[in-house]
């Protein structure tokens, strides 16, 4: 695989190439974490499931009484953390389009 380069911004924000996007298989709103390594040279991308049952266990038993707040506190810090990232950019995303303008997340 060829080496790609792109430069931070100053916002620190980065675009993950197109190319490796497809090969990893990366979607728009897909949420990703980051890990830095051992060297703190490098860092690790990962995509995330924010759920209890993505690797193939038993569905849970379907309880319609369950609330937002509920689902929320059974998930692990990482993914309250991830859920609260993602409802945070749709939120702005809906803001902007509201006003009728861009938005720059």
């Amino acid at each position: 695989m060829a080496q790609l380069l792109r430069i931070l911004g100053k916002r620190g924000r980065i675009t993950i190439p197109y190319e490796i996007r497809q090969r990893v298989g990366f979607k728009y709103n897909d949420v990703l974490s980051f890990t830095e390594s051992a060297d703190g040279r490098s860092v690790v991308v990962r995509r995330e499931k924010i759920c209890n049952n993505c690797k193939g266990a038993q569905p849970a038993v379907r309880n319609d009484e369950v609330t937002l707040f509920d689902f929320l506190n059974s998930l692990s810090p990482e993914q309250q953390r991830a859920a609260l990232v993602h409802l945070s950019v749709l939120w702005a995303e809906q803001q902007g389009v509201e006003k009728g303008g861009a938005v720059n997340v």
